[in-house]
């Protein structure tokens, strides 16, 4: 059976965890064999996970001293940043294209997926939060420049947050120093997404917690993905030391 997600630096001991929800865009084989019906071009741009996401994760992670989950499925099998309730947690039709293998989904396939991907992802998340004195959650997403027949997105780097600014705030403060970046406030995206993972794994707990997005054209490269998992990373310990409470 497919691993739903992989963990790596289990046994670092900074205060940091570091996800990556939508880190693949593999389709696993026991959903439509493997193969949702999209073409090539489809599953390597941004419907189908977040582009570079991963590497600037991993980065992140070795330079946070933070152990590290990512996701080991496509977005577009389940999505492990929904709640299980949400209308959007398995996508027919995204940013125009049509997901063949999705238009008949049901609701006990839906479960299925669940089953196989979703929940083992959320209850390992939980496992390696719950496993650590008193844990910082920082999510890695990025977002496409543009939306088909939607305007430019002029931010390099956003950050996204829900009524608790504790962290956010002072890490958008870093972010605007840095004089070459365009810093988005909760854009491109609210980050008010009721049963999403950070939602489920920090805000209801009460755990300090921010979401980081970077647009995806930024990270399209492993030196590009390494170079801004090393510039976040003292900001974000920068923004923790101003969040302390």
């Amino acid at each position: 059976m497919t691993q739903a997600f992989r963990i790596e630096g289990a046994d670092r001991r900074g205060r940091w965890v570091v996800t990556c929800d939508h880190a693949s865009n593999h389709v696993p084989p026991e959903v439509a064999g493997g193969d949702l019906g999209l073409p090539p071009e489809d599953m390597n741009r941004h419907i189908a996970y977040d582009v570079g996401a991963a590497g600037v994760s991993l980065r992140l992670a070795e330079m946070l001293d933070a152990p590290v989950i990512l996701s080991e499925f496509s977005r577009l099998v389940i999505d492990p940043n929904r709640g299980e309730d949400d209308p959007t947690l398995c996508m027919k039709i995204y940013d125009g294209s049509i997901i063949p293998a999705n238009r008949h989904a049901d609701a006990a396939e839906i479960d299925r997926r669940l089953d196989l991907f979703h929940r083992p992802y959320h209850r390992a998340l939980g496992a390696l939060i719950e496993g650590r004195d008193d844990p910082v959650i920082v999510s890695i997403h990025s977002f496409t420049p543009q939306f088909v027949g939607r305007p430019p997105r002029p931010w390099h780097v956003g950050v996204l947050y829900a009524g608790d600014t504790r962290l956010a705030y002072p890490l958008i403060a870093r972010l605007r120093a840095e004089p070459d970046l365009c810093v988005g406030d909760n854009e491109p995206y609210s980050g008010h997404l009721p049963g999403d993972a950070l939602d489920r794994h920090a805000v209801q707990p009460g755990r300090l917690h921010v979401l980081v997005e970077i647009r995806n054209d930024l990270i399209a490269t492993p030196a590009q993905q390494a170079a801004w998992g090393e510039r976040l990373a003292p900001l974000l310990d920068a923004a923790l030391k101003n969040a302390e409470v």
